[in-house]
């Protein structure tokens, strides 16, 4: 078999997608007629039919639908491999993928610690739910998240400091001048989500200020709070490593941002206080 085009793979995606070979043409800024001529070109040179066409409506086959996926596949490939690629050859610039209301107390420090390298602030921020798959896909060079159970191998990370578990609490509420909750308190609280929402911290402060929401955070959110949620520590809830995270190709873009890490650590380091004297 010949060697596939690009081309072709990304018409017959287009088709595939619209079951329609009129609104597919448009889509690609093509007319008809050669879109079908190149659709059916494609499928002698694979071989098997992919598309079933009568005058009422287009559908695939069941080696269209695998085909499909296939398409779909490498096409992605080709993109990261180019976004890697212009990385490669400009690789000042850094892009850190950062999940909403992570290390919100830690990112701007790392960012002003690294904005004071030689070449100035060169790193950008994506905010995505989905840290590692940014990383994997060369959206992002390193990623700022939460240690857990479920991060895969095969990252390198850089530890960062703990972030202890505090509970959002709207100020007034029973609970929110308690030195401290346990777990089973805050899980009995009527408005408790396991999960953090998808959604900005600053949407999720505001629901809890109405009370409409109660969850467990990271200590570093204390500053972001203002005058009507407060937070207390939770028992029983076991406290988060914070880390950048990034794969081992991308060791040199994760170079400037440890750097910068580092030296944040240093100077926290430096401030913290000493113990008392007995």
């Amino acid at each position: 078999m010949n060697q596939l085009e690009t081309r072709e793979l990304a018409y017959f995606v287009a088709v595939a997608e619209t079951l329609h070979f009129g609104q597919a043409a448009e889509n690609l800024g093509i007319t008809q007629p050669p879109l079908s001529r190149a659709i059916a070109h494609l499928e002698r040179r694979v071989g098997v039919p992919l598309l079933e066409r009568t005058t009422r409506q287009v559908r695939l086959t069941a080696a269209g639908e695998v085909f499909l996926a296939e398409c779909r596949t490498i096409l992605a490939a080709l993109d990261t491999a180019v976004r890697k690629a212009l990385k490669a050859a400009g690789q000042q610039r850094v892009t850190l993928a950062v999940r909403p209301a992570t290390g919100p107390g830690v990112l701007p420090a790392l960012l002003a610690a690294d904005a004071q390298g030689p070449d100035g602030a060169l790193t950008d921020v994506v905010f995505t739910y989905d840290e590692i798959g940014a990383l994997r896909d060369g959206t992002a060079d390193v990623a700022l998240m939460c240690q857990s159970t479920a991060t895969p191998p095969g990252l390198e990370l850089m530890e960062l400091g703990v972030e202890e578990p505090v509970v959002l609490l709207p100020v007034g509420h029973p609970l929110a001048d308690r030195p401290f909750l346990t777990l089973a308190e805050v899980e009995a609280l009527p408005g408790y989500e396991a999960q953090l929402p998808h959604e900005a911290l600053d949407t999720m402060v505001d629901r809890v200020a109405l009370g409409r929401l109660v969850l467990v955070v990271g200590d570093s959110v204390r500053g972001r709070l203002g005058n009507s949620v407060r937070a207390v520590p939770v028992h029983g809830y076991p406290d988060t490593q914070l880390v950048l995270a990034w794969l081992p190709d991308a060791r040199p873009a994760a170079s400037r941002l440890t750097a910068a890490a580092q030296a944040v650590l240093e100077r926290r380091t430096l401030r913290r206080p000493e113990p008392a004297s007995s």
